[in-house]
């Protein structure tokens, strides 16, 4: 258990508190850590596994959409009815640009090198992806999702133009963002998952308990489709432990807790 020296002299003090020390671990929307799911790409997958697994146990993801992608084009229609069954629609820009100039990165063609792009480039085409999944579910408010967690052009921050235009922004840094004045909005952490097994799936969640943060997963493939994938016997395991631990675990959209943490000043100024 964890002690809040000021409080409790100043409890001692007046000789009444009207708060438990335990109360103060219930910092994420009333609960004890929070939760987020998100699923990158708009793979053919994420509609046909993983939306039924969520609806299943009525929790919400976040899935960051790429709209050149072809399961997202050809099937718009199941992607407007999962934002109108809560699940946030987000931004992964228009054809997913790489910095290619990177080890590693033999992968990425020279259409859509982030290394050869301009400012103007990146920002048009976050826009536009902005407005075709605004058709969709007729929102405004967007996050996005930094593809393979490249931030810059030219060494210039892409996103630093565009906050006015995104919420919040996901990162790849494999942290816990915790409940304090410290957490950048524009680069919060995610977990890539690859292959974990439902165990250690639910026991990075009980590290967020512990610790009173929030986790953001960052999934690809559920059950096949990308190089970067997790079973669907794991993925069914950790939802299931979300679903019977909602009392202390709030699984949110990536929306929901980054405006949380901007609510309740715990986004870095």
């Amino acid at each position: 258990m964890k002690f809040y020296p000021l409080l409790l002299t100043r409890c001692l003090a007046f000789g009444l508190c009207l708060f438990s020390v335990s109360a103060f671990a219930q910092t994420w929307n009333q609960k004890k850590c929070a939760v987020v799911l998100t699923y990158d790409d708009a793979l053919h997958v994420h509609l046909n596994n993983v939306l039924p697994a969520l609806d299943s146990v009525k929790l919400k993801g976040t899935f960051f959409l790429t709209a050149a992608a072809p399961a997202f084009s050809n099937r718009l229609s199941e992607w407007k009815k999962a934002a109108g069954n809560g699940h946030e629609l987000a931004n992964h820009t228009l054809f997913h640009p790489c910095d290619g100039s990177r080890p590693g990165r033999s992968f990425v063609t020279a259409d859509y090198d982030l290394a050869t792009y301009s400012l103007r480039r990146i920002t048009d085409e976050i826009r536009m992806t902005n407005a075709a999944l605004q058709a969709l579910d007729g929102k405004k408010e967007r996050t996005f999702a930094y593809p393979c967690g490249d931030t810059t052009v030219g060494g210039v921050s892409y996103v630093e133009g565009l906050k006015e235009d995104l919420v919040a922004a996901r990162g790849v840094q494999g942290v816990y963002v915790p409940h304090k004045p410290a957490a950048d909005l524009y680069n919060l952490g995610s977990f890539m998952i690859n292959g974990q097994t439902g165990a250690e799936l639910i026991s990075m969640v009980k590290k967020a308990q512990e610790t009173n943060s929030l986790i953001v997963f960052l999934f690809h493939g559920v059950g096949g489709e990308h190089s970067l994938n997790v079973s669907l016997e794991a993925h069914r395991q950790l939802l299931q432990y979300l679903k019977q631990h909602e009392k202390d675990i709030w699984t949110t959209t990536f929306l929901e807790a980054a405006q949380h943490l901007k609510a309740t000043g715990s986004a870095k100024k």
